[in-house]
């Protein structure tokens, strides 16, 4: 009885009317938030859940220095360059969180340590007002908004495939970890595949009993089965292999799906899919973590779309009505991605593919199936209806903070 109440206030919600020119009108309880933000410089995901509980899901920042990050090849800053990417980051979250007395981050899930998701230490990076490391990626952003927890693939030791402690990159990360713990009350734990319960509402998870579900469904090779909580290692074991073949920080990528209702959605880091010549088995981290999440509405595409993404089986077994591009270089997406994404041998049907900033180049080599693109720039936000039973995709400015609708993709129905 108390279920059918609950779907019968969900389904009367009233709905946000967001308008094209008008500024983004601010989440209301009962919806799901799908903030794919474009800094030019990384990943980011910012994720308000029905209850108001938030998520960030990677928060990169290339190298601003280095000749490629200035280079035609890669995307600009956005909104500029006058700040780090973690500090826009940490000002775009605030403005969608003004909802909240006080707005924080309850979870900051790291898929994977790679610059362009979490931050690389540069010479214009500014050192933490307290504490022995820079402010880059999501060191940044912590120091802007507060962070509860900090979900990893490597605590507490960071020594699989192999020790980091030449690594500054994760050493820098670590050291904010260590000093955010110990002054903050920062809370940090390591992904676990197959759980269900890592990843949570923390406001009123007993109003979306049933309704809302995180799961975790792969990381360091451990990929959830589909039964239970019960996963299964799908490397091989390190012994039986030579450094040089060790797993790559890609493969270990995070991944998870994120389901409200009828709606599910699909982030899988950096995980790749397609083999290069020669390569074992093992290397397609794609097919096996396929086959246990089924299909989603929206799909962000593995590895921004490199071409060693997006494998058959996996856009099949998915079937994504919606797919969202996080493009910062030339390389995103693969011209062979892209055709399998549009591609009815794939799998039949509509499907509407967003992306964050489409470089010119791309456009130039790629040609007609760049041209079918819904949105070639901007934020992209999925904004799931009270219940999850339909969605919209909103494309919000990116050249300022303005929050400006740009356009209004939907409604779409949930499957």
């Amino acid at each position: 009885m108390k279920r059918i109440l609950l779907l019968l206030l969900l389904s009367n919600a009233p709905a946000i009317a967001q308008q094209v020119g008008q500024p983004l009108p601010v989440w209301r309880e009962g919806y799901l938030d799908i903030h794919q933000i474009n800094t030019g410089r990384g990943n980011a995901a910012l994720l308000i859940l029905p209850d108001g509980t938030t998520a960030l899901i990677d928060a990169g920042q290339l190298d601003p220095t280095d000749p490629r990050t200035q280079s035609p090849r890669n995307t600009p800053a956005k909104p500029n360059g006058e700040r780090q990417a973690g500090e826009w980051i940490a000002r775009y979250a605030r403005k969608a969180l003004s909802f909240r007395n006080d707005p924080a981050i309850d979870y900051a899930i790291m898929t994977h340590f790679h610059d362009d998701h979490m931050g690389t230490p540069s010479s214009v990076s500014k050192k933490a007002p307290a504490g022995d490391y820079v402010l880059t990626g999501v060191t940044e952003v912590g120091e802007f908004i507060p962070i509860r927890k900090v979900i990893d693939r490597g605590w507490p030791d960071y020594n699989y495939p192999r020790s980091f402690e030449q690594d500054p990159l994760v050493q820098n990360y670590r050291k904010f970890l260590t000093w955010q713990v110990q002054n903050k009350g920062l809370t940090v734990e390591r992904f676990q595949a197959g759980r269900n319960d890592q990843i949570q509402l923390l406001k009123q998870p007993a109003k979306y009993k049933d309704r809302f579900e995180i799961r975790n469904l792969a990381v360091n090779g451990e990929i959830w089965t589909g039964v239970g909580s019960v996963t299964r290692q799908h490397f091989p074991e390190l012994k039986s292999l030579p450094p040089n073949q060790y797993p790559n920080e890609n493969m270990c990528s995070m991944a998870l799906r994120l389901s409200y209702g009828k709606f599910d959605y699909f982030s899988g880091g950096d995980i790749p899919g397609v083999l290069q010549f020669g390569a074992p088995m093992w290397h397609d981290v794609e097919t096996p973590v396929a086959r246990s999440v089924g299909p989603v509405e929206v799909q962000l595409l593995d590895h921004h779309g490199n071409r060693d993404s997006q494998n058959g089986f996996l856009l099949g077994s998915l079937r994504p009505r919606v797919l969202v591009i996080p493009v910062w270089s030339s390389d995103h997406p693969g011209h062979d991605v892209l055709a399998r994404i549009y591609s009815q041998q794939v799998y039949p049907g509509e499907r509407d593919v967003f992306a964050t900033h489409m470089l010119e180049a791309n456009k130039l080599v790629i040609g007609e199936l760049l041209n079918r693109l819904k949105s070639d720039s901007g934020h992209v936000l999925v904004r799931v209806d009270p219940g999850g039973d339909t969605y919209r995709v909103i494309i919000l400015e990116d050249n300022d903070e303005s929050f400006r609708v740009k356009a209004v993709h939907g409604p779409y129905q949930s499957r």
